[in-house]
C-alpha cells in the first residue's frame, strides 16, 4: 500500500476517501495482508459517512458473511441507504434481495421496481434480469 501510513493517518481522522482505499486494500490484500474483518471495519465507518459505494460493498459483505456475522436485515438496510442516493448496482442487489426473499418478505413488485430504477441507469445485469422475469411472466401468463 502506498503511502500507507499517511492513507491509515487520514482514514483514523475520518477521511472518507482514505477508509475506502483503506477497506479495498485489506480487502484485496493489496499491501497489506488480506483481512476482510479489518476491510468490512474500514468500509463500516465510510458507509457512515454515507458514502453509497461502502455502503452497496458493506450490504454485499453482510449477504455473505465476509469478515462480519451474515445478516441478511443488515445488508438490506445498507442496500436501501446506498439505492436511495441513485447506485444502481445496490438498487439491483436490493431487487435480487426481494425477488429471493433475502433479509425481506419475497416480493416480485417491489423487485421489478429496483431492477427497473438500476437498470435505467445502464446496469447491464439489472436490463438481463427484467428481460428474464417479464419472459417469464409472459409464459405463464400464456400457460395460464
Amino acid at each position: 500500500m502506498n503511502d500507507s501510513f499517511e492513507d491509515l493517518r487520514k482514514a483514523e481522522q475520518g477521511d472518507a476517501e482514505a477508509q475506502h482505499k483503506l477497506g479495498e486494500c485489506y480487502a484485496l490484500g493489496n499491501g497489506v495482508e488480506q483481512d476482510y474483518a479489518e476491510a468490512a471495519k474500514w468500509y463500516s465507518k465510510d458507509a457512515e459517512q454515507g458514502d453509497a459505494e461502502a455502503q452497496n460493498r458493506l450490504g454485499l459483505w453482510y449477504v455473505n458473511g465476509y469478515g462480519v456475522e451474515q445478516d441478511c436485515t443488515k445488508a438490506i438496510e445498507l442496500f436501501r441507504k446506498s439505492a436511495e442516493q441513485g447506485y444502481a448496482e445496490a438498487q439491483y442487489n436490493l431487487g435480487v434481495c426481494y425477488e429471493d426473499g433475502e433479509g425481506v418478505e419475497q416480493d416480485y413488485t417491489e423487485a421489478v421496481k429496483w431492477y427497473r430504477k438500476a437498470a435505467e441507469q445502464g446496469f447491464a445485469e439489472a436490463k438481463t434480469t427484467l428481460d428474464i422475469l417479464t419472459k417469464e411472466k409472459n409464459e405463464f401468463e400464456r400457460l395460464s
